[in-house]
């Protein structure tokens, strides 16, 4: 899973992104682009380790992405690059600056946000433009062409001409007719507030913004922490009243903006956790962990993670009948501790 961190500039994006990755300031200030992958906190796992005792404990990893500033320039909002930058991005964060600072206006988030957005769909607009200049040039020199794919650039075209992002529209934006455009409006978005050190209430979201997932963080204050040990840090969280990190936050904001679930497996070599679409199938669950196993898929022994902590352990859960045999289309469910069984 891959997150693009974006917003106008002096929106705090940096900080932001140091405060997720726990990666310190960089003095010289950022030209080119950076990506950290980062574990992702799941006590579960911890607590399968603590049973099992494996030689190699896994965390599920999630990368943030920040995209460069094109030579270092100071610009007001992003630009054609850096929209073509996080097309492969699975998710967008947005940081919307809502802190005071010497030398910049008032807050003034809700406009903020909703100039962001629009240039979001302006670069949307444009390459379904230029899409339909070429399907014309080809129908006008006899070329056959796709209807199907026409007709949905045409409904594309109709819903960002109304100033609306294609995240509203879940089921147009997920067509496979669009899927090589990678338009950057339909990726599901975070929006995150980045507040004054002591102030942790969200601004009133008014217009686009208050149809979006949204969360409040403390930037710089966060990303100081960040660098703290992990004894000082849960000191300095406490007393700012937070109750988890940015990092743990926006996580899980994430996994339930995406519609993500994690399953494990568990051994004496290795207690792993993969992520998963929730409702993924067993059949594709086996194939997250090695293609030779898709192949020759013949049963999923499934035990549920509570299940487990309530037996004790993986034998008194076989004989209290928590451990079931699930086929190719079972839905794996979160938190689903799984050993597949196969042909090799």
């Amino acid at each position: 899973m891959r997150l693009g961190i974006i917003g106008l500039a002096q929106s705090g994006k940096s900080t932001v992104f140091e405060a997720l990755s726990r990666t310190p300031r960089d003095p010289a200030g950022r030209v080119e682009s950076k990506i950290a992958s980062v574990k992702v906190p799941d006590e579960r796992v911890e607590t399968l380790s603590a049973m099992y005792k494996p030689k190699k404990t896994i965390f599920a990893q999630v990368e943030y992405f920040l995209p460069g500033l094109g030579g270092g320039a100071q610009k007001k909002s992003e630009d054609e690059s850096i929209w073509n930058s996080v097309r492969a991005c699975d998710a967008l964060i947005h940081v919307v600056r809502n802190f005071k600072a010497e030398g910049l206006s008032a807050p003034a988030p809700a406009d903020d946000f909703a100039k962001l957005d629009h240039e979001m769909i302006f670069a949307d607009l444009l390459t379904m433009t230029k899409r339909l200049e070429r399907i014309n040039a080809d129908k006008d020199r006899g070329k056959k062409i796709d209807p199907a794919e026409l007709a949905v650039i045409d409904q594309v075209v109709k819903h960002l001409e109304g100033n609306k992002p294609l995240r509203r529209v879940p089921e147009l934006a997920a067509s496979p007719l669009l899927k090589s455009f990678t338009l950057v409006s339909a990726k599901p978005t975070l929006v995150l507030f980045n507040n004054d050190d002591t102030d942790d209430a969200e601004p009133k979201a008014t217009g686009p913004a208050a149809d979006e997932k949204r969360m409040v963080v403390r930037g710089r204050l966060e990303a100081e922490i960040a660098q703290m040990p992990p004894d000082d840090a849960k000191g300095f969280l406490a007393e700012f009243g937070i109750s988890s990190s940015a990092l743990d936050r926006v996580i899980r904001a994430s996994y339930e903006l995406l519609g993500l679930a994690s399953f494990f497996t568990v051994g004496e070599d290795e207690v792993r956790a993969w992520t998963i679409h929730r409702d993924t199938v067993a059949l594709d669950a086996a194939d997250c962990i090695h293609s030779d196993i898709r192949r020759g898929f013949i049963r999923a022994e499934v035990l549920a993670y509570d299940d487990l902590i309530s037996s004790g352990t993986y034998a008194e859960a076989r004989k209290l009948a928590k451990v079931r045999l699930e086929g190719k289309t079972y839905p794996v469910k979160d938190g689903d501790i799984i050993e597949f069984r196969f042909n090799a």
